[in-house]
């Protein structure tokens, strides 16, 4: 079944239209169910100006519904599907208000190190948000599952997601970054893990440094010890020590 919005069933007049090139400004014809055309004239591939994307920024079938998602779209779906994440998190939790702050902490983190390190942003910032949801001696995380689901994750992402906080839910604050784990490998999960890192140790240290509580080589130790990446370990830097 064809989504009643792109089915030409239902279309009304206007359905076949014409826009602007943004390049060159010529007339370019589309079709209602276009995502892109390429003009004629200048060669420029635009964006369809009239068509709906709000339900494909998230729904699974997306593409194959529209076809091909131009990148401008693709850039958006990341962000509705990060957006949705973090609201239904927070529906989750309610007003434990302690949780939900040390979620979008340890997410803020892992998206500016997703920024330079690359990697799977929607499973990251999945992963980042609902790392807390599963308990000792759990393995399938049926909470993060069923967010997951409510924001319109697909199986596939969900199960990723679900890996990689299983997988948090072993490594012990503790636990140096260099114990030779071979999950260190993982690219998202090492994105993940140093950004929570990075929020415990700045939770645990907030305030101590300014008041001289706390020596900078300890911090300095804490640093190098307890995160992977040299991206992170930069940023933990700069975040807890200013230099």
């Amino acid at each position: 079944m064809k989504c009643p919005g792109q089915d030409s069933r239902y279309w009304k007049p206007g359905a076949i239209f014409e826009a602007r090139c943004p390049k060159c400004g010529k007339p370019v014809e589309f079709f209602k169910d276009d995502p892109t055309r390429r003009c004629s004239s200048c060669g420029h591939k635009f964006v369809n100006p009239n068509m709906d994307f709000g339900c494909a920024a998230y729904c699974r079938f997306a593409e194959q519904c529209i076809g091909e998602l131009p990148p401008e779209l693709l850039a958006e779906r990341q962000e509705l599907m990060k957006d949705r994440i973090a609201v239904e998190m927070k529906k989750h939790y309610q007003s434990d208000f302690k949780t939900i702050g040390h979620a979008a902490r340890v997410a803020r983190h892992a998206e500016k190190i997703a920024a330079e390190a690359g990697g799977d942003l929607p499973i990251i910032l999945g992963a980042a948000y609902l790392h807390q949801t599963i308990t000792n001696g759990a393995c399938d995380a049926p909470d993060a599952r069923n967010i997951m689901e409510k924001a319109g994750a697909n199986e596939k992402m969900a199960d990723e997601v679900v890996e990689i906080i299983s997988r948090l839910r072993e490594v012990s604050p503790d636990v140096p970054a260099d114990a030779g784990d071979d999950i260190r490998e993982d690219r998202n999960y090492r994105i993940v893990h140093d950004g929570k890192r990075i929020a415990e140790i700045e939770e645990s240290v907030s305030g101590k440094f300014e008041a001289g509580k706390i020596e900078p080589e300890r911090i300095h130790d804490m640093i190098e010890n307890r995160i992977f990446t040299d991206i992170a370990k930069q940023r933990a830097r700069q975040i807890l020590t200013e230099e």
